[in-house]
């Protein structure tokens, strides 16, 4: 694992419109790790991950992510800091009136690259990695939802991000084909990504334990500070 800190919150206070979700929130989380936020609706997952991708400004305490402060951050800082992030989300978000290449080129001649070569390379590489290479051609409604998913995951590393964002990357998948994306994120953390994965699964992570972050009561209860794993059986019969 590279060593560093990769997200640092310090008495940080995050909001969703004008309220507050999660109040004065220290966290350290490592370059090279893998870890879980749960946590009921509403209790300020998924607005963690917008802070942490600037899409949520925070507005109390102090935050680094990938070396970029988020208090006050510059809009023109704005850019370069998701370019060192991959944010996967649970509705696909992929542009339905081109096809899986197209979605990718596009993300990739926005981000600065020009040479056609390298771009072709770098589409066929992630497509290739994420067993996609033959949908190349296909439009988003021609593919299932873990094939949907598989593209937003390449479209995701195509800048070989070193923070992965992953907001309910399962949430509308059956449970086979949930596990074969858990899968997926867990292989691209060996790879040495860090990531960051909001979800309910609780069956599926429950087979593949790490530390954990549970959202609740305006705060952030972290599985590392005790050494412990959380009881995810547990969590499961009581509906958390």
């Amino acid at each position: 694992m590279e060593s560093g800190k990769i997200v640092e919150l310090v008495n940080a206070d995050i909001y969703q419109r004008e309220n507050l979700v999660l109040s004065n929130i220290n966290l350290e989380i490592e370059k090279g790790e893998f870890i879980y936020v749960i946590g009921k609706v509403g209790t300020g997952k998924s607005s963690l991950i917008k802070t942490l991708n600037a899409e949520i400004p925070l507005q109390a305490g102090s935050g680094k992510v990938a070396g970029f402060e988020l208090f006050n951050i510059k809009s023109r800082d704005i850019p370069p800091l998701r370019r060192k992030l991959g944010v996967v989300f649970q509705d696909f978000r992929l542009l339905t009136d081109r096809n899986v290449h197209d979605n990718l080129s596009f993300v990739l001649k926005s981000t600065g690259w020009k040479n056609k070569l390298d771009i072709e390379s770098r589409i066929a590489e992630v497509l290739d990695s994420m067993g996609m290479l033959d949908k190349l051609t296909k439009m988003p409604h021609q593919l299932s939802g873990g094939e949907q998913q598989r593209v937003v995951i390449a479209r995701a590393i195509l800048n070989n991000p070193e923070l992965i964002l992953a907001d309910e990357p399962t949430g509308n998948l059956d449970p086979e084909t949930s596990e074969e994306i858990l899968d997926l994120f867990i292989r691209l953390n060996k790879e040495g990504k860090t990531v960051i994965m909001v979800t309910h699964d609780y069956a599926s992570i429950a087979k593949k334990p790490t530390r954990t972050l549970v959202c609740a009561n305006n705060g952030i209860t972290d599985s590392a500070a005790n050494n412990t794993l959380v009881d995810f059986e547990s969590l499961l019969e009581k509906n958390y």
